[in-house]
Protein backbone atom coordinates (compact mmCIF):
# COMPACT_ATOMS: atom_id res chain seq x y z
CA UNK A 1 0.00 0.00 0.00
CA UNK A 2 1.14 3.54 -0.77
CA UNK A 3 -1.41 6.21 0.06
CA UNK A 4 -3.49 4.52 2.77
CA UNK A 5 -0.59 4.42 5.29
CA UNK A 6 -0.07 8.16 4.77
CA UNK A 7 -3.76 8.80 5.41
CA UNK A 8 -3.60 6.64 8.53
CA UNK A 9 -0.66 8.65 9.82
CA UNK A 10 -2.41 11.96 9.09
CA UNK A 11 -5.49 10.81 10.99
CA UNK A 12 -3.37 9.78 13.98
CA UNK A 13 -1.45 13.05 14.00
CA UNK A 14 -4.58 15.16 13.57
CA UNK A 15 -6.37 13.32 16.34
CA UNK A 16 -3.40 13.73 18.67
CA UNK A 17 -3.13 17.43 17.88
CA UNK A 18 -6.85 18.03 18.34
CA UNK A 19 -6.86 16.08 21.60
CA UNK A 20 -4.06 18.22 23.01
CA UNK A 21 -5.35 21.57 21.80
CA UNK A 22 -9.08 21.16 22.41
CA UNK A 23 -9.16 19.80 25.95
CA UNK A 24 -10.09 23.15 27.57
CA UNK A 25 -12.97 23.62 25.13
CA UNK A 26 -14.06 20.00 25.54
CA UNK A 27 -14.08 20.42 29.30
CA UNK A 28 -16.22 23.55 29.13
CA UNK A 29 -18.63 22.09 26.58
CA UNK A 30 -18.95 18.85 28.55
CA UNK A 31 -19.88 20.85 31.63
CA UNK A 32 -22.66 22.63 29.75
CA UNK A 33 -24.03 19.35 28.42
CA UNK A 34 -23.75 17.71 31.85
CA UNK A 35 -25.87 20.51 33.30
CA UNK A 36 -28.44 19.92 30.56
CA UNK A 37 -28.54 16.16 31.12
CA UNK A 38 -28.83 16.50 34.89
CA UNK A 39 -31.70 18.98 34.41
CA UNK A 40 -33.53 16.60 32.05
CA UNK A 41 -32.81 18.87 29.09
CA UNK A 42 -31.37 17.89 25.70
CA UNK A 43 -28.29 18.09 23.54
CA UNK A 44 -29.41 19.07 20.03
CA UNK A 45 -27.07 18.49 17.08
CA UNK A 46 -27.24 20.01 13.61
CA UNK A 47 -25.24 19.96 10.41
CA UNK A 48 -25.70 20.30 6.67
CA UNK A 49 -24.24 18.18 3.87
CA UNK A 50 -21.80 15.61 5.19
CA UNK A 51 -21.76 17.41 8.54
CA UNK A 52 -25.31 16.18 9.17
CA UNK A 53 -23.74 12.75 9.74
CA UNK A 54 -22.38 14.07 13.02
CA UNK A 55 -25.86 15.16 14.10
CA UNK A 56 -26.82 11.46 13.90
CA UNK A 57 -23.70 10.09 15.56
CA UNK A 58 -25.13 10.08 19.09
CA UNK A 59 -28.75 9.44 18.17
CA UNK A 60 -30.54 6.19 19.05
CA UNK A 61 -27.48 3.99 18.99
CA UNK A 62 -25.58 1.72 21.33
CA UNK A 63 -23.82 3.97 23.81
CA UNK A 64 -25.78 7.01 22.65
CA UNK A 65 -27.37 9.59 24.92
CA UNK A 66 -31.14 9.24 25.03
CA UNK A 67 -31.23 13.03 25.41
CA UNK A 68 -29.31 13.58 22.16
CA UNK A 69 -31.64 14.97 19.50
CA UNK A 70 -30.69 15.61 15.87
CA UNK A 71 -32.18 18.55 14.01
CA UNK A 72 -32.81 17.17 10.53
CA UNK A 73 -33.88 18.69 7.23
CA UNK A 74 -33.82 16.41 4.18
CA UNK A 75 -33.13 19.18 1.68
CA UNK A 76 -29.87 19.90 3.52
CA UNK A 77 -28.69 16.30 3.26
CA UNK A 78 -27.34 14.56 0.17
CA UNK A 79 -29.84 11.87 -0.81
CA UNK A 80 -32.40 14.13 -2.52
CA UNK A 81 -29.96 16.40 -4.35
CA UNK A 82 -26.35 16.72 -3.31
CA UNK A 83 -25.78 19.87 -5.36
CA UNK A 84 -29.13 21.25 -4.25
CA UNK A 85 -28.18 20.83 -0.60
CA UNK A 86 -25.09 22.98 -1.19
CA UNK A 87 -27.30 25.75 -2.52
CA UNK A 88 -29.89 25.37 0.22
CA UNK A 89 -27.38 25.71 3.06
CA UNK A 90 -26.61 29.23 1.79
CA UNK A 91 -30.23 30.35 2.09
CA UNK A 92 -30.79 32.99 4.73
CA UNK A 93 -33.96 32.66 6.79
CA UNK A 94 -34.19 28.88 6.35
CA UNK A 95 -32.77 27.96 9.77
CA UNK A 96 -35.52 29.88 11.55
CA UNK A 97 -38.14 27.71 9.84
CA UNK A 98 -36.32 24.49 10.70
CA UNK A 99 -35.78 25.16 14.40
CA UNK A 100 -39.47 25.96 14.89
CA UNK A 101 -40.20 22.24 14.45
CA UNK A 102 -38.22 21.37 17.59
CA UNK A 103 -39.08 22.02 21.25
CA UNK A 104 -35.78 23.72 22.08
CA UNK A 105 -35.77 25.71 25.31
CA UNK A 106 -33.39 27.35 27.79
CA UNK A 107 -31.27 24.69 29.45
CA UNK A 108 -30.76 22.78 26.20
CA UNK A 109 -27.43 22.83 24.34
CA UNK A 110 -26.94 22.94 20.57
CA UNK A 111 -23.87 21.64 18.74
CA UNK A 112 -23.59 22.78 15.11
CA UNK A 113 -21.12 21.00 12.84
CA UNK A 114 -19.81 22.81 9.77
CA UNK A 115 -16.31 22.30 8.44
CA UNK A 116 -16.09 25.66 6.67
CA UNK A 117 -18.43 27.51 9.00
CA UNK A 118 -19.19 30.03 6.26
CA UNK A 119 -22.71 29.20 5.08
CA UNK A 120 -25.88 30.92 6.22
CA UNK A 121 -27.89 28.00 7.60
CA UNK A 122 -25.39 26.76 10.23
CA UNK A 123 -24.64 30.35 11.24
CA UNK A 124 -28.31 31.26 11.56
CA UNK A 125 -29.17 28.00 13.34
CA UNK A 126 -26.63 28.99 15.98
CA UNK A 127 -28.04 32.50 16.25
CA UNK A 128 -31.61 31.19 16.46
CA UNK A 129 -30.64 28.83 19.27
CA UNK A 130 -28.85 31.57 21.19
CA UNK A 131 -31.92 33.78 20.88
CA UNK A 132 -33.92 30.97 22.50
CA UNK A 133 -31.55 30.73 25.46
CA UNK A 134 -29.44 27.72 24.42
CA UNK A 135 -25.71 27.36 24.89
CA UNK A 136 -24.14 26.83 21.46
CA UNK A 137 -21.07 24.86 20.39
CA UNK A 138 -19.48 25.05 16.93
CA UNK A 139 -17.61 22.03 15.58
CA UNK A 140 -15.57 23.42 12.72
CA UNK A 141 -12.19 23.69 11.01
CA UNK A 142 -10.67 26.94 12.19
CA UNK A 143 -7.99 26.72 9.50
CA UNK A 144 -10.60 26.48 6.76
CA UNK A 145 -13.02 28.97 8.27
CA UNK A 146 -10.35 31.62 8.80
CA UNK A 147 -9.24 31.23 5.18
CA UNK A 148 -12.63 32.12 3.69
CA UNK A 149 -15.23 34.87 3.88
CA UNK A 150 -18.65 34.31 5.40
CA UNK A 151 -21.56 33.80 3.01
CA UNK A 152 -23.90 35.38 5.58
CA UNK A 153 -24.85 39.03 5.34
CA UNK A 154 -23.53 39.63 8.86
CA UNK A 155 -20.03 38.79 7.66
CA UNK A 156 -19.62 36.42 10.62
CA UNK A 157 -18.50 32.81 10.44
CA UNK A 158 -19.76 30.00 12.67
CA UNK A 159 -16.91 30.14 15.15
CA UNK A 160 -17.55 33.85 15.57
CA UNK A 161 -21.20 33.47 16.58
CA UNK A 162 -21.14 30.31 18.73
CA UNK A 163 -20.56 30.49 22.48
CA UNK A 164 -17.69 28.01 22.14
CA UNK A 165 -15.82 26.38 19.26
CA UNK A 166 -14.23 22.96 18.89
CA UNK A 167 -11.56 22.84 16.16
CA UNK A 168 -11.52 19.55 14.23
CA UNK A 169 -8.01 20.27 12.93
CA UNK A 170 -8.94 19.72 9.28
CA UNK A 171 -6.80 21.35 6.59
CA UNK A 172 -8.34 23.86 4.20
CA UNK A 173 -10.56 21.83 1.88
CA UNK A 174 -10.64 18.87 4.32
CA UNK A 175 -9.05 16.31 1.93
CA UNK A 176 -5.57 15.63 3.28
CA UNK A 177 -3.70 13.45 0.76
CA UNK A 178 -2.64 14.62 -2.71
CA UNK A 179 -2.73 11.90 -5.34
CA UNK A 180 0.72 11.37 -6.91
CA UNK A 181 1.25 13.30 -10.11
CA UNK A 182 -2.03 15.23 -9.80
CA UNK A 183 -3.56 18.16 -7.97
CA UNK A 184 -6.47 15.99 -6.77
CA UNK A 185 -6.83 15.38 -3.04
CA UNK A 186 -8.58 12.63 -1.10
CA UNK A 187 -8.67 11.47 2.50
CA UNK A 188 -10.94 13.91 4.37
CA UNK A 189 -10.47 14.07 8.12
CA UNK A 190 -13.43 16.08 9.43
CA UNK A 191 -15.90 13.21 9.81
CA UNK A 192 -13.48 10.87 11.58
CA UNK A 193 -12.20 13.52 13.97
CA UNK A 194 -15.67 15.02 14.40
CA UNK A 195 -17.12 11.65 15.32
CA UNK A 196 -14.46 11.20 17.98
CA UNK A 197 -15.09 14.68 19.38
CA UNK A 198 -18.87 14.34 19.72
CA UNK A 199 -18.53 10.91 21.34
CA UNK A 200 -15.79 12.08 23.69
CA UNK A 201 -17.94 15.09 24.57
CA UNK A 202 -20.98 12.93 25.28
CA UNK A 203 -18.97 10.47 27.35
CA UNK A 204 -17.38 13.18 29.46
CA UNK A 205 -20.69 15.00 29.89
CA UNK A 206 -22.45 11.82 31.02
CA UNK A 207 -19.70 11.15 33.56
CA UNK A 208 -19.99 14.67 34.94
CA UNK A 209 -23.79 14.43 34.99
CA UNK A 210 -23.61 11.29 37.12
CA UNK A 211 -21.59 13.31 39.64
CA UNK A 212 -24.47 15.81 39.62
CA UNK A 213 -26.93 13.05 40.51
CA UNK A 214 -28.12 12.14 37.00
CA UNK A 215 -29.32 8.60 36.34
CA UNK A 216 -27.77 7.45 33.04
CA UNK A 217 -30.16 7.46 30.07
CA UNK A 218 -28.02 5.58 27.56
CA UNK A 219 -29.14 3.26 24.77
CA UNK A 220 -27.77 -0.26 24.53
CA UNK A 221 -27.46 -2.26 21.33
CA UNK A 222 -30.83 -3.10 19.78
CA UNK A 223 -29.21 -6.34 18.64
CA UNK A 224 -28.17 -7.34 22.14
CA UNK A 225 -30.20 -7.93 25.29
CA UNK A 226 -31.04 -4.31 26.08
CA UNK A 227 -34.54 -4.28 24.63
CA UNK A 228 -36.34 -3.55 27.88
CA UNK A 229 -34.02 -0.69 28.74
CA UNK A 230 -34.35 0.85 25.29
CA UNK A 231 -38.14 0.48 25.38
CA UNK A 232 -38.20 2.39 28.67
CA UNK A 233 -36.15 5.22 27.18
CA UNK A 234 -38.31 5.35 24.04
CA UNK A 235 -41.42 5.64 26.19
CA UNK A 236 -39.81 8.39 28.24
CA UNK A 237 -38.54 10.52 25.36
CA UNK A 238 -40.74 9.76 22.35
CA UNK A 239 -43.10 12.67 22.96
CA UNK A 240 -40.21 15.11 23.48
CA UNK A 241 -37.76 14.18 20.76
CA UNK A 242 -38.73 14.16 17.08
CA UNK A 243 -37.40 11.30 14.91
CA UNK A 244 -37.82 8.61 17.59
Amino acid sequence: MIAAPLYYQIILETLASVWESQQPSLETAAGWIADALASDRCLYLFGTGHSHLLSLELFYRAGGLAQAAPILEESLMLHESASGSSEREREEGFAARIIQRYPVAPGDVLLVASNSGRNAVPIEMTLEAKARGLKTIALTSLAHSRSVLSRHTSGARLFEVADLSLDNGAVVGDASVTLPGTEACMGPTSTIIGSFLVNALALEAATLAIQRGWTPAIYTSANGDGGDRNAELLCRFRDRLPHL
